[in-house]
C-alpha cells in the first residue's frame, strides 16, 4: 500500500522528458476542460442556440488560447459583402484565468523536479514545455476560423510564457534553492569572486528585492483601493447585473469573467492612483489627475468606476508613497547598503554621504518598481479587437513614471525614518 501511494504521488518511473511531457499534457487538458464545462452549460441552458457544438469547442479553444495571452484576429461581417467586415485583434488576457494554467503548470514543475537529480530537471522540463508547445500549436489550427484567425507560431509559443513560468517557480519551490535548480553550487562560485564584487553583487540584489517589495506593496494597496470601491459601489453593480438577465448559468460565466479581469484591474487601478491612469476605449480616460468618461459596454463592473467630485483624487498618489516607505523600511533592516559604506569613505562628511547613497537608493529602487510597472501594464492591457474598446490598459510610460517618483520618494523617507522607528541604538548611530 505504502509503495502504491509513494507511485501515485512521485509518478511511474520513466524518462525525464516524457514524465515532463505527460505532466504538461494533464496540464493542459485540465485547464482546457476549465473553459469547456461553463460553455457547454451555457449552451445546453440555450445562451448559444446558433452554435453548433462543434464550433462551441471552437469557441473554447480559442478562449483558451486567449488566457494564455495569445492574441485572435478578428474578422466580424456587418453585411452581406466582404468589404463591410469589421477586423481587429483581441489581445486583453484576463489574468485570474491565467493564474490556471499557471499553477498546474507550479504543480507539474514541482513534480518534475522531485523526480529528477539536479543535473537531469533540464530534461523534464524540455519535455514538458515540448509538449506544451505542440498542444497551443494544434489547438491553434483547429480553433481558426473565417472570424477568428490564429498565429501558429503565437500559439505555439506563447503559452509558454505562463506555463514555463510555472514550471520554473515549481521546480524552486521543490528545489528550495536556484543553485539546485541550475545545477550551479552558487555559493561556490561567489566565494572565488572578490569581497568588492560580493559587496556589489549584495546591494544590486537587495536594490532588486526592494523593488520587487516596492511593487507589489503598491499593487497591494491598489487592490486594497479597489476592493473599497467595489463595496461602496455593490448596488450599481448589481443592478446593472439584473438588467442584462443573463440567468443562473449565464449570470454564473459572467461572475467568472469578471473575476478573471480583476488582477488587471488591480493593475489599473494601480496606474490610477500613481497619476499615470488608464483607458477604456476611444473617449475614456481615468486618473487621479483627469477623468473623462465615454459610452462604455454594459459590464456590471465598470459601474464602479469612480464619477463624481473627484477633486480630492491626487491624495491616493500617496498610495504608492506609502509602498516606497516600506521598501525603504526594509531595505534598512536588510543591511546591505554598500554603496552607502563605500561613499562614507570618499565623503568624511557623514550628512553628505548618507544624502547621496540615500537619495541614489530612491533613484534606484523607483526605477526597478517602474520597470515591473511597465511589465504589469503590458500585461494588463490590450484590445476587444472591434468597437471602441481598441485600446484598454494603462497609460504605460506614463504610469511606470509616476510610479517610480512616487516610490522612490517613499523608499528615500522610509530608510531615513526607519531608525526612528526601530528605535534601535545600532541602526541610529
Amino acid at each position: 500500500m505504502d509503495s502504491l501511494r509513494a507511485t501515485l504521488r512521485d509518478g511511474l518511473p520513466m524518462p525525464l522528458w516524457l514524465q515532463g511531457a505527460l505532466e504538461f499534457l494533464q496540464s493542459a487538458f485540465f485547464s482546457a476542460v476549465l473553459v469547456v464545462v461553463p460553455l457547454v452549460a451555457v449552451w445546453f441552458a440555450g445562451g448559444f442556440e446558433e452554435r453548433t457544438l462543434d464550433s462551441l469547442f471552437q469557441l473554447a479553444g480559442q478562449i483558451w488560447l486567449l488566457i494564455h495571452g495569445v492574441p485572435l484576429h478578428l474578422a466580424v461581417p456587418v453585411g452581406e459583402s466582404s468589404a463591410e467586415t469589421l477586423t481587429g485583434t483581441m489581445s486583453l488576457t484576463p489574468l485570474g484565468l491565467t493564474l490556471i494554467p499557471f499553477f498546474l503548470s507550479w504543480r507539474a514543475g514541482r513534480r518534475i523536479a522531485r523526480a529528477s537529480y539536479t543535473d537531469q530537471l533540464w530534461q523534464g522540463i524540455a519535455g514538458a514545455l515540448g509538449a506544451y508547445m505542440l498542444f497551443g500549436l494544434i489547438t491553434g489550427y483547429a480553433v481558426s476560423t473565417e472570424e477568428v484567425g490564429v498565429s501558429l507560431a503565437a500559439a505555439a509559443l506563447v503559452p509558454l510564457i505562463a506555463a514555463g513560468s510555472g514550471v520554473v517557480v515549481g521546480a524552486y519551490r521543490e528545489a528550495g534553492s536556484w543553485g539546485r535548480l541550475v545545477g550551479v553550487d552558487t555559493a561556490a562560485w561567489i566565494a572565488k569572486t572578490s569581497q568588492h564584487s560580493r559587496w556589489a553583487g549584495s546591494y544590486v540584489w537587495s536594490v532588486a528585492r526592494a523593488s520587487a517589495l516596492g511593487y507589489v506593496a503598491a499593487f497591494g494597496l491598489a487592490s486594497a483601493v479597489l476592493a473599497v470601491n467595489l463595496g461602496l459601489h455593490w448596488v450599481e453593480i448589481s443592478n446593472v447585473a439584473q438588467q442584462l438577465r443573463p440567468g443562473p448559468v449565464g449570470g454564473a460565466v459572467l461572475t467568472l469573467g469578471q473575476l478573471g479581469l480583476l488582477p488587471n484591474l488591480a493593475v489599473w487601478t494601480l496606474a490610477w492612483v500613481s497619476g499615470g491612469g488608464f483607458t477604456l476605449g476611444t473617449g475614456t480616460t481615468l486618473s487621479t489627475l483627469e477623468t473623462t468618461v465615454g459610452p462604455l459596454p454594459a459590464i456590471p463592473v465598470l459601474a464602479a468606476l469612480p464619477t463624481g467630485d473627484l477633486s480630492s483624487a491626487w491624495l491616493f498618489m500617496l498610495v504608492p508613497v506609502v509602498a516606497g516607505f516600506v521598501a525603504g523600511w526594509w531595505f534598512l533592516r536588510e543591511g546591505e547598503n554598500h554603496l552607502d559604506d563605500w561613499i562614507s569613505l570618499k565623503v568624511r562628511s557623514r550628512w553628505i554621504s548618507l544624502a547621496a547613497s540615500t537619495f541614489a537608493l530612491g533613484i534606484l529602487v523607483g526605477a526597478g518598481t517602474g520597470l515591473l510597472s511597465l511589465l504589469g501594464s503590458m500585461l494588463s492591457g490590450g484590445s476587444l479587437g472591434i468597437g471602441r474598446l481598441t485600446d484598454i490598459g494603462p497609460n504605460l510610460w506614463l504610469s511606470a513614471l509616476m510610479l517610480a517618483a512616487e516610490v522612490g520618494v517613499g523608499v528615500v523617507l522610509g530608510y531615513l525614518v526607519a531608525p526612528v522607528l526601530e528605535r534601535d541604538p545600532v541602526l541610529e548611530d
